[in-house]
């Protein structure tokens, strides 16, 4: 879901593009680059990806005026890439949208923390909680982290929407959509989930070497 116009104060536009740069600038103190230059495969699995994510993204439902609903993606590129890469990515899918004219470069930082930074926080919570307490076991890591970890993702960052709405609305009738909104988050979240576990089990199928938080040795080489 992306806000595609300025329904929010000006101080909270700030605030937010303050906070996604900050969030932004502590990906990229990662040096994620770095991964990327020495693993050809990798920049091509990762420039597929973000790509594939930006034109996903145009299939997207007008609710009102100034929201669209779409799926984020973020918890699966989280996943795949970890979460520098992963929001390196959307933060550039944002950015294509403002140059594609989808939205304005006043709300970037606000579309940046809610697709991006929110979900991404909540997908890396839920896998350390996988990668340090629970068991090593491949059905663990796919229903909790892929099927319920998206799903929570997807919430966050839809309440997260609805929080920014209440705080700082220029408009009461855009917060009483937002509220409107928040009702049809239960909707969005088994898609999210379903996308999200269905291409994470074909990953881990064929591919697992390809998702970054997963350790093949751990949950298929010792069972």
């Amino acid at each position: 879901m992306t806000i595609a116009e300025p329904v929010l104060a000006p101080w909270l536009l700030w605030l937010c593009g303050l906070v996604s740069l900050a969030v932004v600038g502590l990906a990229l103190s990662r040096r994620p680059w770095v991964a990327l230059l020495d693993d050809h495969a990798l920049q091509h699995r990762w420039l597929a990806a973000t790509v594939m994510v930006m034109l996903l993204w145009q299939l997207r439902a007008q609710a009102v005026d100034w929201l669209t609903l779409h799926l984020m993606f973020t918890a699966l590129l989280t996943l795949v890439f970890k979460a520098p890469l992963a929001l390196l990515s959307i933060t550039a899918i944002n950015i294509a949208m403002v140059l594609l004219g989808r939205i304005e470069w006043s709300l970037l930082g606000v579309n940046v923390l809610v697709t991006g930074v929110v979900p991404a926080l909540v997908m890396g919570i839920v896998w350390r909680l996988v990668d340090r307490r629970l068991p090593d076991n491949l059905m663990v890591f796919l229903f909790v982290c892929a099927f319920f970890g998206s799903a929570l993702a997807t919430l966050a960052a839809g309440l997260a929407a609805v929080g920014l709405m209440a705080l700082g609305a220029s408009d009461a009738e855009a917060l009483r959509q937002a509220l409107e909104y928040a009702r049809f988050l239960p909707l969005l979240m088994p898609s999210e989930a379903f996308i999200t576990g269905m291409l994470m089990s074909i990953l881990l199928v064929y591919h697992p070497g390809w998702v970054a938080t997963f350790n093949d040795h751990r949950y298929i080489d010792t069972k």
